[in-house]
């Protein structure tokens, strides 16, 4: 068996399986994760399998905007504590400035970009000195044109969002405002994935395979696949932003809800969730006050 008990324990946390459950998961891929996962789901186990990649670091998701010009970034740092702080949500609102005004081709090039006669580096530097935590700008997206953003909760995530043209002000701002709740993955059917649709439909016929083999009346292959076809439909409308259900009203879609308003189309849009897909430090209280009285 190539996994350990840890990486059980970090697929029931994923996942929401129980604990032979995931065993068995990665017995059957041999430990392979993201295989055992789709092995859960595939047998209904999972029940969380959505909730990977969540807030697992401290910072904050931060926007500007100046004219046609707006920027997303998030900055992490080690406690929540100081990311409440003025100076560090200064320091972000700064770094987000910069994006905006230097156009940096990548982080790279951030860094090395200078305000006011030091490098963004350098300020960075002196940032975490003065904060006394680890301090780090870890990525940001910059767009023009028919521009509009959205921060939830004081910078726990944020969404940079554009539109062919620009149009009602209040049905871009809503726009932006959903794809922070619904997170969907693509603006619409035509521009999702081939990988992501493959994925999916072999997951679901998996899926209704086993429910059909464990059934009293098991149903034909032709059956099958129209379950499938229902159920990729029902995908499409999750991560689909034209698909979605409207968060304001849910009785029309996200299309619609443009139509109605006479909007623009959606042309590209970027969503961070703060410390989304950072590995969050876990302290042993016990093992550390343990270690102070050696």
């Amino acid at each position: 068996m190539n996994f350990t008990a840890k990486d059980v324990q970090g697929l029931r946390e994923r996942t929401g399986a129980g604990m032979m459950d995931c065993k068995k998961a990665l017995v059957e891929t041999n430990g392979d994760v993201e295989k055992a996962i789709d092995f859960l789901r595939e047998k209904g186990l999972a029940k969380a399998a959505k909730k990977e990649g969540r807030i697992a670091a401290e910072g904050l998701v931060s926007d500007y905007r100046e004219g046609n010009v707006a920027a997303l970034v998030e900055v992490n740092c080690e406690t929540d504590f100081v990311a409440k702080t003025d100076r560090f949500k200064d320091f972000v609102k700064m770094i987000a400035k910069q994006v905006v005004d230097a156009n940096p081709a990548d982080l790279d090039a951030l860094m090395a970009s200078e305000i006011n006669g030091e490098t963004v580096q350098a300020l960075q530097t002196a940032a975490v000195a003065e904060i006394g935590e680890k301090i780090t700008i870890r990525r940001f997206v910059r767009m023009e044109g028919a521009v509009d953003t959205y921060i939830h909760l004081g910078g726990s995530r944020g969404v940079l969002v554009q539109f062919a043209e620009e149009c009602d002000r209040e049905a871009m701002h809503d726009v932006a405002l959903q794809i922070a709740a619904a997170s969907p993955v693509c603006v619409d059917v035509a521009s999702l994935p081939q990988e992501f649709i493959d994925h999916e439909r072999a997951v679901q016929l998996a899926t209704a395979k086993e429910e059909n083999a464990n059934s009293a009346k098991p149903k034909p292959d032709a059956i099958i696949e129209k379950m499938v076809d229902g159920r990729m439909q029902k995908y499409y409308k999750e991560v689909c932003l034209e698909e979605q259900q409207f968060v304001k009203n849910p009785d029309i879609t996200i299309k619609e809800m443009l139509k109605q308003k006479n909007a623009s189309k959606v042309l590209a849009f970027v969503r961070f969730e703060k410390g989304e897909g950072i590995e969050k430090r876990k302290d042993n209280f016990a093992e550390e006050i343990a270690n102070m009285t050696k």
